[in-house]
C-alpha cells in the first residue's frame, strides 16, 4: 500500500527541498521506518549514490550490535 503524503514548510531560503528530503530519508532509514531502497528513492538517489550519503552522515548502512556480530561471524 503506497502512502502519499504532502508537506508544506516554511524553511529558511538557505535549505533546499532537495536537501530537507535528503536529511528526511536519512533520519528514516536510520531509525528503521523505511528499507534502504525506499530511502534512497525519497532522497531521488540510486541505492549506491544513497549508500555514500549515509557514510558522509556517519550513518551505518548494517546496523549489527557487537553481539549479534559476533554470532554471525561464528
Amino acid at each position: 500500500m503506497q502512502n502519499t503524503v504532502e508537506l508544506t514548510l516554511n524553511l529558511p531560503p538557505n535549505i533546499t527541498k532537495d536537501e530537507t528530503q535528503t536529511l528526511l530519508a536519512i533520519k528514516l532509514f536510520e531509525t528503521g521506518r523505511v528499507s534502504l531502497g525506499k530511502a534512497a528513492e525519497i532522497a531521488n538517489y540510486s541505492k549506491r549514490a544513497f549508500i555514500e550519503v549515509l557514510g558522509h552522515h556517519g550513518v551505518p548502512v548494517i546496523n549489527y550490535s557487537p553481539e549479534d556480530l559476533r554470532k554471525e561471524l561464528e
